[in-house]
């Protein structure tokens, strides 16, 4: 039995080393150390051998079994690695290869000059302020002495969601709001930019919903001319050193006086040209100085305080310094028009 046990052992060490492969490895175990298995089959016949044949026998097959077990699990090893190598080099990237590119976008052209205009009234010690674009019938009318039955409404063409409430034609709302915030306490230097919108047929310079910034200074003894300076300074920086200004008599209800602020046009510094119509000048904003009753109806004293406000279009500032010839562009989401100005 001794020599039977040997010749397993040394057949099944030579089946182990000769496999490559994991499942031939599984039927070599099964095939010597199952319970059908070569070695169990021996083990069984034990009973057979005398008292004193049966410790040595079961010592030798024990060691056997263990060289058995030790070949199977190094070997296992082996494959198991081989595998993982394999799989490893068939999943490997190729470093080598051009990365794909990564379109990278931008902020609209829309942000970008809302962004702007931010910053320039910032550094100008300038806040800016936000409000609700669904608006009450006060805040966007009566508040800024524009009563029910005034003309002047038709002139906002507005958007009703019921008696009371509609979509805001101005962010002058937001000027109202921070005023009554402010109850007459302290001066205002604030500007708000924002969605607006009018009952208007869309058009190469007309949009039913547009963008406006408006601007609002409110303390003692403000003047026309520090209306004349911001806005002079807000030119230049936007449009080049070399603009001039130019303010024009005009009405609104919320301002008195009231003004249009032109610029030299940059086509013909002035000249005349197709762009400014032959005048030199292209109209950019209106403002004014603030009307009385606006500021008693916030809690101002116009006794004591003034103020002005202007307001204008960033599409209409984006058109004027980009020569966009089209409003609608803005809207229509055209890659090939936005990206001309990622870096605007």
């Amino acid at each position: 039995m001794k020599e039977q046990l040997e010749a397993i052992q040394s057949e099944a060490l030579e089946k182990i080393d000769g496999t490559n492969n994991v499942k031939e490895l599984q039927e070599i175990k099964v095939a010597y150390l199952g319970k059908k298995g070569s070695l169990t089959g021996v083990l069984r016949g034990m009973g057979k051998l005398s008292k004193e044949e049966r410790p040595v026998v079961g010592e030798i097959a024990n060691k056997v079994r263990e060289a058995i077990t030790d070949a199977l699990e190094q070997k296992s090893e082996i494959l198991e690695q081989e595998a993982m190598e394999k799989q490893l080099e068939a999943e490997a990237i190729d470093i080598t290869l051009p990365g794909r590119q990564v379109k990278v976008g931008g902020p609209h052209l829309l942000t970008s000059i809302v962004e702007e205009i931010e910053d320039l009234f910032i550094g100008m010690g300038f806040e800016v302020r936000e409000g609700p674009e669904v608006e009450t019938d006060y805040y966007n009318f009566e508040a800024l002495n524009l009563p029910k039955g005034h003309p002047a409404r038709d002139m906002q063409d507005t958007f009703y969601l019921t008696n009371e409430l509609l979509m805001r034609t101005h962010t002058s709302p937001v000027q109202a709001r921070t005023m009554r915030e402010f109850d007459g306490g302290k001066p205002v230097r604030m500007i708000c930019p924002g969605k607006v919108y009018r009952r208007d047929t869309d058009d190469a310079t007309h949009s039913h919903q547009f963008t406006q910034i408006e601007g609002l200074f409110v303390d003692e003894n403000v003047r026309m001319s520090d209306l004349k300076g911001i806005l002079d300074t807000f030119a230049k920086k936007m449009f080049g050193q070399e603009r001039k200004i130019r303010l024009r008599p005009s009405y609104f209800p919320f301002t008195e006086p009231s003004v249009e602020m032109d610029i030299s046009c940059k086509v013909c510094g002035g000249d005349g040209c197709s762009v400014c119509k032959g005048s030199g000048w292209i109209e950019i904003l209106g403002a004014g100085m603030v009307h009385p009753n606006v500021l008693e109806m916030a809690g101002y004293d116009p006794e004591k305080y003034s103020g002005f406000a202007f307001g204008m279009g960033t599409e209409r500032i984006a058109m004027l310094k980009y020569g966009v010839n089209d409003i609608r562009q803005f809207y229509t989401n055209d890659i090939r028009f936005l990206k001309q100005y990622h870096n605007a």
